[in-house]
């Protein structure tokens, strides 16, 4: 399986919402599936955004590791893992080896 592939596999996301303090709560988000891949925040967008970061991060890591990260299901065809990188503003590297990987997008 390409790098492209791997980052479009569809994992469980499990969301709580934990009291850090009396009256003060926080998102938690995590993809059980992945080793330490887990976000908090106060907003879910940002919780969420972090997670997708680091799942991304960790997926790049484990490959450029000669490692396969786990795969519980077949990767969405309609998923475009460039795009996402880019939008999260991952590192120029990161978004290089995901344009080396995924190959000519169709953008219009």
């Amino acid at each position: 399986m390409n790098l492209r592939e791997l980052l479009s596999i569809p994992y469980l996301l499990e969301a709580e919402a934990v009291e850090t303090e009396p009256g003060q709560w926080r998102v938690r988000l995590a993809y059980p599936e992945l080793p330490a891949c887990t976000a908090e925040a106060a907003v879910v967008e940002e919780a969420l955004r972090e997670l997708e970061r680091r799942r991304i991060e960790l997926i790049v890591g484990l490959v450029e590791e000669g490692k396969q990260p786990p795969i519980p299901r077949q990767p969405l065809a309609a998923s475009d893992p460039l795009w996402a990188a880019q939008d999260l503003g991952l590192s120029d590297r990161v978004a290089a080896l995901l344009g080396d990987a995924a190959g000519p997008t169709n953008r219009n």
